[in-house]
Parts: C-alpha cells; structure tokens; sequence
C-alpha cells in the first residue's frame, strides 16, 4: 500500500488497525457479496468516524421562546431521568449525503447510523466513458434553487460525499465541481480505497474546500483505469 507522505494536506489516509484487516478481506476475490457489502458498510462506518471528529462542530441547542407579552425569552429546559437539566448539542452545520452511483449506496447505511439526526440524502449518477476514461453525469436530484431566489438556496453547508473507489479522479471531481456550483461551503469526500494520483487530483480540485479521507492508497491504475492491485469494481462485486 502507498505511503500518505507525499500527498497534499487536505487528504487523510487512515491507519486504524480494524479498518486495515478489513480493506485486506475487502481485496480477496473469494469475499462474496454479502461479505463484501458488510465490509465496505464497516470501513465506512470507521473512516466516517474519524473524518466527521474533525470535519464537523457542535454547538449547544437550547429551544427558547418569545414570550410576546413581556419580550422575555424563557429556555425551555432539557432534563435526565433522573429530573436534572442539562444543555443539548447538536451539529451546527447544514449537512447532505451525496452517496455516488451506485456504489457509493454501500456506505450510505454507515453514515446515517453515525450522524446524530436525519439528513437529506441527494443522489449524484456518475460513470466513466469506456474509452476515455470520462466522467458522464446521467443523474443528478440535488435541489437548486430559483434564481430569481438566490437567497433561499437549497444547498448544504457540508456534503458528506460517498465514492468507495477513487481510481483516475475524474468522478470525485466531476462530483466536487457539481457540489461547489451547488454552493456548499466544504465537502467531506470518503473513500474507502484510492490510488494515488487519483486522490491527488481530486483533492486539488478545490483545495480549500475539500477534505479527503481514505481507508487504503494504492500507487496506480492500469490501462482501464482500474486500481491496482486494488479491489475490482465494488458495484458489481
């Protein structure tokens, strides 16, 4: 596996033990679909851990309300079990999952079991051009608003975007430039394996907006753009 050292700094290659035994059955040929379904849902599930710690906040939520009488704003308290009150936190970002098709539909599960409310789930179709390696968008729900109403845009603050194989790039980036026309302000892109130019290039698509956190690196793709040794094409695995 490819070393991290040479990477740029936006892009976070896990070292978790688990997540490496794991990413090592993931490559084996002789994992069947079932295995090979709940192993992509484990290392997701793990690389989410570590790139949400860093990538998201909290701030304390205390519901109040405007008392109209008195302009006062009372806070509703928040209590335990056992009639002690205490201040809830909740994530301060606007978030979306923009799992790719139809891969990136095997981490999704991972990460709505990690985050602490539901989110929007948006759907980006993506695949590669057979001869030239291109990305071709065939599916995009993302909801843009009107422009005659830019002020209620519709986009998330953070898209947590789900591609299990970054292999050439192009995917990951056709899919950054889509979120940054979009108009979110940062993407989380989690993969579970990349191969290193491939990683490289998406993550100096757009540098400052961009965090990258991936399970495993390897050093290249061959002639069909496929990682090597890697793990085949997760989708149809």
């Amino acid at each position: 596996m490819a070393s991290s050292q040479s990477l740029p700094s936006n892009v976070h290659l896990s070292t978790h033990p688990c997540l490496r035994a794991k990413l090592s059955q993931l490559r084996s040929k002789d994992a069947n679909p079932r295995e090979t379904k709940a192993l992509v849902h484990e290392i997701a599930l793990i690389l989410g851990c570590e790139a949400l710690a860093t990538g998201l906040h909290v701030i304390p939520t205390e519901i109040m309300e405007i008392n109209l009488l008195t302009r006062a704003i009372p806070t509703i308290k928040h209590e335990t079990p056992l009639g002690l009150s205490y201040t809830t936190e909740d994530i301060s970002s606007r978030l979306a999952l923009v799992p790719i098709l139809r891969s990136g539909l095997a981490m999704l599960e991972a990460l709505q079991i990690l985050l602490p409310s539901p989110v929007p789930v948006h759907h980006l179709g993506l695949f590669r051009e057979p001869s030239t390696l291109q990305p071709v968008e065939y599916y995009n729900n993302l909801p843009y608003h009107r422009p005659s109403s830019p002020s209620t845009s519709a986009a998330a603050d953070v898209a947590i975007l789900l591609d299990p194989v970054i292999a050439t790039g192009g995917t990951s980036v056709a899919a950054i430039q889509t979120l940054a026309e979009w108009g979110v302000k940062k993407v989380i892109l989690i993969s579970v394996l990349g191969s290193e130019e491939g990683v490289r290039k998406a993550a100096e698509e757009w540098r400052e907006g961009v965090e990258i956190w991936v399970g495993g690196l390897d050093k290249e793709c061959n002639n069909r753009g496929m990682i090597t040794p890697g793990v085949g094409d997760v989708g149809d695995r």
